[in-house]
This record gives structure tokens, C-alpha cells and sequence, in this order.
């Protein structure tokens, strides 16, 4: 199946326009996202052929690996294409692999920015992710730092993961939010409010773990069968309802092999009909 970024359309975030399949390096760090990779040379090419095929969109967050995922994208991408927008995150401790801490204390906040800076290789910070709200400080402290760091010329735009609408709102009044990056899938639409939210305020969705489908794309599942019917792997149909969901997702599928990525990648040609639409969104 070919790969066509332009077929998933685009959205604007800040001052740069992106595709709307983009890619998450979460998983080109090692087993419980600690550490460095396996296969190192492959992470490297992982990245490279994301860029190639016309990936402009990369998440990744201090907490991969942790500072693995950063530091892999500098290696494999610096000096960066211009259309290239790296959005990162902060707020999350790794006290060890698949263990993760909220904290949003504001000086750490701003030691990880400026730590991400250096890592990245850059000046300023395209999107800065507040990775979790930590109860334990105001939320308007945590997105106050970081509106002074993007005063300050070192974040250019700022989103929220893992958060609700009055949480969206409450961070709106302290400065700009572009997107939210929250658990949502076929099988997982928990914040469909949240996204309806973004909809109607032109904020960006970014969808994590966007391709679990679980049941729905077992043998004889809709997934199943709208998969057999349209030429494509149930992944891709999954993220082809995505994106055919709301004009604001931007699913950011994400691997550690080249030919996984060139599978994911490949939903931006999958076109689903009216009917298939309707079947999975009522599933």
C-alpha cells in the first residue's frame, strides 16, 4: 500500500503546519521505556525514514528512556528540516522501567525544559507538553512556568496530556493551549468530551496509544472484516477512523522497525466508506 502524508491532511500548530500522522518515539527506547534500544542502529533508521516519507510531526517527552528518545532524535535528525516540528514533554519521573511519578514542582518543570533544550540541540522548544498534571501544585503554577519559559523565548507552544475539560480551561487562562494528548482509540473513547472540547476551540488532539483495537479486530470483528475489505492491516484501519474521526487528531503511531512504520505510515492512503465509519464508531 503507498504512503501519501498529504492524503491524512495537516493542522496548524503555532506557526507550523504539520501533517496529521505523525509519529511517537516513545518505543525506540529499551524494554519498560527505560534505557537505550536494543537495536540502536535501527532506532536511528527508524527516525530517519519517518522524515523521509514525510513525517513533520515527532513526540517524544524527557521521560523515554528517560532523555533516551531526545537524545536518539538529535543523533539521527540535527540539524533538523525546517518543517520539522519536535514536540516534547515534561512532568514525569522515572524511578525505574514502566514505573512513572507526576512532578510539577515549577523548578523542576524548567530544569527539564532547559535540559530538553540541551538535548534536542535547539533554542526553542516548538511544543512543550505538560506530560501529567501533579496534584501536589496548582495547576495555574505548572502552566505558569511554563508561560514564562515561552516568554522567555524558549517554548514557542504549550499543551496538556491526560487531562479533562475544566483542566483544559483552567490552563487556557494562563496562556494558549494547542493541544491535548490524551489516551483515545477504537476501543478506549474515555475522552471523547475532551475531544469535542478541541473541536470546538481549534486545539489539537493527539491520540496516545492509537492503535489498540483489542477485541474489535478479532477474527470476524468489525475491525476484522473492514480491514479484509479495504486491502489493510487492522492498525491501519484503526488509525484511518482516527483520522476520519475529527479534523484535529493527530495520531502519532509509534516502533521500533522501519517496516512497522512504513505499515503505519500507509493508513494515510486507507480510505474507509460512510458505512465502515459508522460500523467502527458504533462498535
Amino acid at each position: 500500500m503507498s504512503i501519501s502524508l498529504r492524503a491524512a491532511g495537516t493542522f496548524a500548530i503555532g506557526d507550523k503546519t504539520v501533517h496529521r500522522l505523525g509519529f511517537g518515539a516513545m518505543r525506540i527506547t529499551g524494554p519498560g521505556i527505560w534505557g537505550p534500544p536494543p537495536d540502536r542502529p535501527e532506532a536511528i533508521r527508524v527516525l530517519r525514514r519517518a522524515v523521509e516519507l514525510g513525517v513533520d510531526f515527532i513526540d517524544t517527552a524527557d521521560s523515554y528512556g528517560p532523555y533516551i528518545s531526545e537524545e536518539l532524535i538529535r543523533e539521527a535528525l540535527h540539524p533538523y528540516p525546517e518543517q520539522l516540528l519536535i514536540g516534547t514533554k515534561a512532568g514525569l519521573l522515572r524511578p525505574g522501567p514502566n514505573r512513572w511519578v507526576a512532578l510539577g514542582h515549577p523548578a523542576y518543570l524548567r530544569q527539564e525544559v532547559e535540559m530538553s533544550l540541551r538535548r534536542l540541540g535547539v533554542e526553542r522548544i516548538d511544543l512543550l507538553q505538560l506530560h501529567r498534571v501533579d496534584p501536589h501544585y496548582p495547576l495555574a503554577e505548572q502552566i505558569g512556568e511554563l508561560k514564562q519559559l515561552q516568554d522567555e523565548g524558549k517554548i514557542a507552544t504549550v499543551g496538556l496530556s491526560e487531562v479533562g475539560v475544566e483542566q483544559i480551561e483552567q490552563a487556557r487562562r494562563v496562556t494558549e493551549i494547542v493541544t491535548v494528548q490524551n489516551r483515545y482509540n477504537l476501543t478506549d473513547r474515555s475522552s471523547e468530551d475532551v475531544l469535542e472540547h478541541c473541536e470546538r476551540h481549534d486545539i489539537g488532539f493527539i491520540p496516545w496509544n492509537p492503535i489498540a483495537a483489542g477485541a474489535l479486530a478479532a477474527p470476524g470483528g468489525p475491525v476484522a472484516h473492514i480491514a479484509e475489505a479495504a486491502g489493510a492491516t487492522p492498525a491501519q484501519v484503526s488509525l484511518a477512523w482516527l483520522l476520519a474521526r475529527s479534523p484535529v487528531m493527530l495520531p502519532i503511531p509509534g516502533t521500533s522497525t522501519v517496516s512497522h512504520l512504513e505499515e503505519n505510515l500507509a493508513a494515510s492512503t486507507v480510505s474507509l466508506t460512510p458505512e465502515q465509519l459508522s460500523e467502527l464508531s458504533e462498535s
